[in-house]
């Protein structure tokens, strides 16, 4: 249990890879200086077998919610992670994302950024069985268990630049 900070930040369907690329390399100057360390800045294709599994480690998906989950039959299991058939829920992995690792003192990694995730997930007639509701905007969600102010002015970053959808520091 404990407190933890989250945090989640979404950029409109217009903005371009490089756009994002170019701020977070900004957010990665910042991040040096405050003293993590190593940094990087990540902008590719989940397009791959190997690309794909590389993207479960940066996030655990879009999070979706839907009836129509419910006894879903999927054609194969790369177009949700931990579907839950019983429940209708199950997370959505992302097609392309655009990511700033930073890595504190203990070695803990942390990501903030952007993914691109599909509009909808389909069962195996071509129907519907789930939504994001993102309508091609980037997205991405995650939190941290550490009253660190350096993760809190990360997240400022976002907040100026306009991409925090939602935050919520339990340790204040």
């Amino acid at each position: 249990m404990g407190l933890t900070y989250h945090f989640s930040f979404k950029a409109p369907a217009s903005t371009t890879a490089r756009e994002l690329e170019t701020f977070l390399r900004g957010v990665e100057g910042e991040a040096k200086k405050v003293g993590f360390g190593p940094t990087v800045v990540i902008n590719g294709l989940f397009d791959t077998t190997e690309r794909k599994q590389f993207s479960r480690r940066l996030t655990t998906g879009f999070p979706a919610e839907d009836a129509r989950l419910k006894g879903a039959m999927l054609p194969d299991d790369s177009r949700v992670w931990h579907l839950d058939t019983s429940g209708g829920t199950c997370r959505i992995p992302p097609s392309a994302g655009v990511v700033l690792v930073v890595t504190n003192e203990r070695g803990q990694e942390t990501i903030f950024g952007f993914m691109k995730f599909p509009d909808a997930v389909k069962d195996i007639r071509g129907g519907v069985v789930a939504e994001t509701g993102l309508k091609g905007a980037w997205w991405f969600g995650d939190h941290v268990k550490s009253p660190d102010a350096r993760y809190r002015e990360i997240v400022r970053r976002f907040r100026e630049a306009g991409f925090l959808a939602e935050e919520l520091d339990e340790f204040q």
